[in-house]
C-alpha cells in the first residue's frame, strides 16, 4: 500500500481484509522530515511539509479517506490502535497523519513511535513471538487542524523515522549493540484485528 495502492481509511468496521506487509532494513530508514523536533541535526527542519515524495518507499504504508464532502476539523488527542506482527524478536512501528490536498501534497500534521518489546511498559522490556499478532497503542500527542472540503485523512505506517527517532536494529538486544536484522513487519486490519485511528473531531 504505497501511495499508488489500495490503502483506505472509513468509518466503517473491517470485514474480512488481507493484511499488508513491508520489508524494514535498519540500514534504509524512513527519513525525517519536518515535526516537532528538537536536539537533532541543524539540517532538519521543524514543521509541515510534503510527505508524497516518501510515500513511493516501499516500506511506508498508506491508509487515506476519500475526498471530504465537508470541511472537518480535529482538535485533540489523536491515537492509533494497531495490530500488527514482525519476524523479528523486536521493532518499532510509527504512525502519522497527513492532510492531503486535491494537489496530491500529504503535509503531516502528527506522529508518534512505539517500541515492540516496551509495547505494555516503558520499564520492563517484554521481546514480542516471531509472526505473533500483538496489539499497540501508539500515541501521536495532540493537533489542531481544518481538513476542508475537497482534502483526504491519510494515516502512513512504518517502523523508522530517521534521525528524529533511533533506528530499532530488530535484534532485540542492547542499545550498543551493533547486530543488524531486516524484518518483515505485517499491519492487520481485519474484523478481529481492526487497526484504527481514534481522533477528536468538533461539531461543525
Amino acid at each position: 500500500n504505497t501511495r499508488h495502492g489500495d490503502g483506505r481509511l472509513s468509518t466503517e468496521p473491517p470485514g474480512e481484509e488481507p493484511p499488508d506487509a513491508f520489508r524494514y532494513d535498519p540500514m534504509d530508514p524512513v527519513p525525517t522530515q519536518g515535526g516537532p523536533l528538537c536536539c537533532v541535526a541543524p539540517a532538519l527542519a521543524a514543521g509541515q511539509f510534503d510527505h508524497s515524495a516518501k510515500e513511493e518507499r516501499r516500506d511506508v504504508l498508506i491508509y487515506s479517506t476519500p475526498p471530504l464532502e465537508h470541511d472537518l476539523e480535529v482538535t485533540g488527542p489523536v491515537t492509533v490502535t494497531l495490530w500488527a506482527a514482525s519476524s523479528a524478536p523486536d521493532t518499532d512501528f510509527t504512525a502519522m497523519l497527513l492532510d492531503v490536498g486535491p494537489c496530491g501534497c500529504a503535509r503531516n500534521l502528527a506522529d508518534g513511535i512505539v517500541r515492540a518489546r516496551y509495547r505494555n511498559s516503558l520499564e520492563r522490556a517484554e521481546p514480542i513471538t516471531a509472526g505473533a499478532v500483538e496489539k499497540y497503542e501508539i500515541d501521536l500527542v495532540a493537533t489542531s487542524n481544518v481538513f476542508k472540503k475537497g482534502h483526504s485523512i491519510r494515516v502512513e505506517m512504518s517502523s523508522s523515522n530517521f534521525p528524529r527517532f533511533d533506528r530499532n536494529l530488530n535484534t532485540g538486544k542492547s542499545f550498543d549493540d551493533a547486530e543488524v536484522r531486516v524484518a518483515t513487519n505485517t499491519v492487520f486490519h481485519d474484523a478481529a484485528h481492526p487497526t484504527h485511528i481514534t481522533l477528536d473531531v468538533v461539531p461543525a
